[in-house]
This record gives structure tokens, sequence and C-alpha cells, in this order.
């Protein structure tokens, strides 16, 4: 029986450096295939996101109201996502997406991500 791979990324902007693992989703598994990948980062919020050339469908799990620290893929941009905390759809303290989202993975502290700046390069590679 084959070991379990298991997948982790790093992401790095500026002098911003975080670890990410994901989880076991289709999703996961095609942007891990797609690595390395870059972007030019867009803010909203707080949430950092950039278009990746992924094209993924919505998963059948796929939700609209993330935790801090997930890593998601939005379909409708076609955008890797990192939320660190309240976006403006928010509601109270919820975390929430501008719309449904495929939560692939963690970041452990992503408030380091409140350092980023809209246009700021963002490297995502094998961890």
């Amino acid at each position: 029986m084959a070991k379990k791979q298991e997948m982790k990324l790093k992401i790095f902007t500026g002098d911003v450096e975080a670890e990410a693992e994901l989880n076991n989703s289709k999703t996961a598994k095609a942007i891990y295939e797609s690595l390395p990948l870059e972007g030019a980062a867009n803010r909203w919020g707080k949430e950092v996101y950039f278009v990746i050339p992924v094209r993924l469908d919505l998963e059948k799990d796929a939700e609209e109201v993330v935790e801090d620290g997930d890593i998601a893929y939005w379909p409708e941009g076609c955008c890797f996502c990192i939320f660190f905390g309240k976006t403006p759809a928010s509601k109270l303290d919820e975390v929430r997406a501008a719309s449904k989202v495929n939560v692939f993975g963690k970041i452990k502290d992503a408030s380091i991500f409140d350092k980023v700046r809209n246009g700021d390069l963002v490297i995502v590679e094998k961890g």
C-alpha cells in the first residue's frame, strides 16, 4: 500500500512567509499539481486573493463562511484565497467569502498576511 503523501505548500510575499497543510480534496490535489504559482495580490478586508491558471468547479462541500487561516479556491474568479479575518461580506465575527469557495487547506497563523498590499507579488510553492 502506498504511503499517503502529505501535501504542504509555502506562500511567500514581501517579508511574509507561511506554510499551509492541504486537505485531501480534488481542489487541493489540482492546485498542488499546478505549483509553483504566482500572482498579484488583491485585498478584500482580511482576505488576500489572486488569480491562478487553474479552472475548477465548486465541490459539494463548498462554503461561504470559512475559518480564519483557511486557504480556498474561488471558482467564480479562478482565485487562490487566504482568509485571516473579516471581509466586507462578514456578519458579526464570521469570516465570509464573496460567494462559495472550496476550502483546501489551512495556515496556522494567517494574520501575517495583513501586511500584504494590493499588487504585491505572491508566490506559492510545494512545501
